[in-house]
């Protein structure tokens, strides 16, 4: 049963030829350069007044402007669209402060230094033709080269009918078309009251815990290798080099990395997904504590593997993919849910709400084991996804009963990059 429209993102990798290679570096050039004249007029306004501009006042003052006239109107319009959002972004900051809801201080928008920005097009613009998809650039451009449009490739797995926005992003090097399109939602056949806990971790990437008898691990090691030879071959490319030094070899293992991740991300979001519409779990529990990234004191090395470690990106696309599929997402800061044991039942105090005197009953003995009061010992992520779970058990009226000792002993390790 169809329920609402979302939207989905698909990125083409381009591979132009020279000649439209020069009009893309050209169209994203441009587009810096008027982001970065929108971002002056913004905050000459912002010092002088106190106030931000809105996106119709960044389009009439700018409208003369030669970097508006070498793009196409709209993509033009959406680039200075996204000056007066970052700027709406700060004074909500601000906002933040004052109400005690952010606590770092945010900086006022700054400019690019140099490089190319993405370039975004309405729908409307946009006409197939025999030699595929035409953008059309500004007037200026067609009078000081003689050149109105530029054709890409249309991807045949889409139908343009369904397609909101084209975008030319540029990215360590290459360029890709992003087309944005809508998506329909599908209330999926599944049982809210079947719930699973997420564990987010390192080398178990998430560990997963339901009531209905099932664990799973989602190994995290390949992922954790990949990002050690990057910073390995970063590191040995930078060495004796000037700050901000960068280079093509620089550019190319950076975007093999960074699709390597994405690829990571999507698989195992998937996986989640799949196991629970293969067990009709309706309810899917992410534990997470905000700012944990930037606040996390693992020790320099830790701190970079974790840090690194795209788990929010995956969180989002988790919910991303519940909200897609009409399964129920929940995220719950996940305080003590190591340290408490869950066959014991301890009680799971938020964070700075320690009662005096807490103390759990059982306790990690080495890596990735936990041993209960009574000595049962079981694997501690699992533990830990199982108390997740009991955080939000009594909100969200769950029965915990059907998670099983056999699933906290030996939950499924899945390495999903193995074909």
């Amino acid at each position: 049963m169809i329920r609402l429209m979302l939207y989905g993102c698909q990125q083409i990798l381009l591979n132009p030829d020279n000649d439209l290679k020069v009009i893309l570096e050209f169209l994203c050039s441009e587009a810096t350069k008027l982001s970065n004249c929108g971002t002056y007029y913004a905050r000459q306004l912002y010092f002088k007044t106190g106030l931000i501009p809105s996106k119709f006042d960044l389009n009439n003052q700018l409208s003369n402007n030669i970097h508006f006239a070498a793009m196409y109107s709209q993509a033009a319009q959406q680039c200075l669209m996204s000056v007066a959002e970052s700027f709406k972004s700060f004074v909500g900051l601000l906002k933040g402060i004052k109400n005690g809801t952010v606590t770092q201080k945010p900086k006022l928008p700054g400019y690019r230094d140099g490089g190319l920005s993405l370039v975004t097009y309405p729908a409307q613009a946009i006409k197939l033709t025999p030699l595929g998809l035409r953008f059309p650039l500004g007037t200026k451009v067609k009078t000081w080269f003689g050149i109105a449009e530029f054709y890409l490739p249309m991807p045949s797995n889409l139908d343009r009918k369904q397609i909101r926005e084209y975008r030319i992003l540029p990215r360590n090097g290459e360029f890709y078309l992003e087309l944005v399109y809508k998506l329909s939602t599908i209330q999926s056949d599944v049982d809210f009251n079947k719930v699973i806990g997420i564990d987010p971790g390192l080398n178990n990437w998430l560990t997963c815990v339901s009531n209905v008898g099932t664990s799973l691990i989602v190994d995290g090691l390949h992922l954790k290798s990949l990002n050690q030879w990057y910073n390995k071959r970063v590191s040995v490319l930078k060495e004796n080099q000037p700050q901000g030094f960068w280079s093509k070899q620089l550019a190319l293992i950076t975007e093999k990395r960074n699709r390597q991740v994405r690829d990571a991300v999507n698989k195992a979001a998937r996986l989640i997904l799949n196991h629970c519409l293969e067990n009709k779990i309706g309810t899917i529990v992410f534990g997470w504590n905000e700012g944990q990234r930037q606040n996390i004191n693992l020790g320099s090395k830790t701190n970079q593997k974790f840090v690194q470690i795209p788990t929010a990106r995956l969180k989002d696309r988790i919910a991303q993919l519940c909200q897609q599929y009409g399964l129920r997402f929940e995220e719950t800061e996940e305080s003590y849910t190591s340290k408490a044991s869950f066959l014991d039942s301890d009680l799971l105090p938020t964070f700075g709400a320690k009662p005096e005197g807490w103390q759990e009953s059982g306790k990690r003995v080495k890596r990735g084991l936990y041993r209960s009061a009574n000595g049962t010992k079981i694997n501690a992520d699992a533990n830990g996804a199982s108390n997740i779970l009991r955080k939000v058990a009594v909100k969200l009226g769950l029965d915990l009963s059907g998670i099983s000792r056999g699933a906290l002993i030996a939950p499924l390790r899945i390495r999903f990059w193995i074909a």
